[in-house]
């Protein structure tokens, strides 16, 4: 990671928007009592925030391409929490996602995935459900903007969401899977890339919501990082004990595909793929790439998303049935 490299400037933010903005301070996550008792996860996970925060402001201030400024590893951040921004504003000004959709076609047309869990983000921040996931975005990929309000929503109540293992009162079995492995990520960033932590911490939830947890935890180990190769491999034997290592495969799948349509596929998601995926990062993309073409141009229910993510995970279990 760059860490040298001079943060870019962003002209004052006005009117409301001056008052939506975030306080830079934010990426500090010691403020919110997590276990960053180490110090290299810990940068890691700040500098994805601070990026995050970057993005929020950089909508507000109008000049949201000044995330392309940002380190190439960190922009995908950068554009979640520039969509965060677009979505509030929408949500704000009843436009229907008219700044979100100009973001996707445009700036973020590479950091989709990133995107649309900001969206769900920005409807965390918000106290709103995004129970139909982001509008006027893709009809499948939408439904990360549950993930995305998972792991806002527990982000800012982690003692309940994490310590109590409650679940806010969503519409469906569905949406509360969704929104477990928006909380699965935020476990990496809370127990701070721990393999013996996150496990323990899955281990304490009831059986049916750990599969999702542990395709968060999957996406969040490959696509922000945080842990060395050998705590990788640890981290497959917990979830392979638990039952759920295809989820975490599944997981893994989903984020190298996102980095890769970035153009982009910074070193630590080049490591995590062939350890929690088992395959080199261009196949381990190609199962959720291919099984997202499978289910059709007419899927769009959180069904569908579900199904979607059961096709990768059967193709990581057919790879690896010998």
């Amino acid at each position: 990671m760059d860490q040298d490299r001079t943060e870019p400037t962003l002209s004052p933010a006005r009117g409301l928007r001056r008052w939506l903005a975030r306080d830079p301070r934010e990426f500090d996550l010691s403020r919110r009592r997590f276990r960053l008792r180490r110090g290299a996860a810990r940068v890691v996970f700040e500098e994805a925030e601070k990026a995050y925060v970057f993005g929020f402001n950089a909508v507000m201030s109008r000049e949201p391409g000044k995330v392309d400024e940002l380190p190439a590893e960190r922009r995908g951040h950068g554009y979640e929490g520039a969509a965060a921004a677009c979505t509030m504003l929408d949500l704000l000004t009843l436009n229907r996602g008219r700044r979100l959709h100009e973001l996707l076609i445009g700036h973020a047309q590479q950091h989709r995935y990133s995107a649309y869990l900001g969206a769900g983000r920005g409807y965390a921040l918000l106290r709103l459900r995004p129970v139909r996931g982001a509008r006027r975005t893709h009809p499948l990929l939408r439904w990360l903007a549950v993930d995305g309000f998972g792991f806002q929503w527990s982000l800012s109540r982690a003692d309940r969401m994490v310590g109590e293992r409650t679940m806010p009162d969503l519409l469906s079995r569905a949406h509360c899977a969704l929104f477990d492995q928006g909380l699965g990520r935020l476990l990496w960033y809370h127990d701070c890339a721990s393999p013996d932590d996150v496990a323990a911490r899955i281990g304490a939830f009831p059986a049916g919501r750990r599969g999702d947890l542990w395709s968060g935890v999957g996406f969040a180990a490959t696509g922000t990082g945080g842990a060395e190769a050998d705590e990788l491999w640890w981290l497959t034997e917990h979830a392979g004990a638990d039952g759920f290592r295809a989820h975490l495969a599944q997981g893994c799948a989903f984020a190298v595909a996102a980095r890769l349509r970035t153009g982009t596929l910074p070193d630590h998601v080049a490591q995590a793929a062939p350890i929690l995926a088992g395959a080199q990062p261009d196949e381990a993309a190609g199962w959720a790439e291919r099984e997202l073409a499978a289910v059709g141009h007419e899927a769009h229910t959180h069904e569908d998303f579900q199904r979607w993510q059961a096709q990768t995970r059967r193709a990581w279990t057919r790879r690896h049935r010998h």
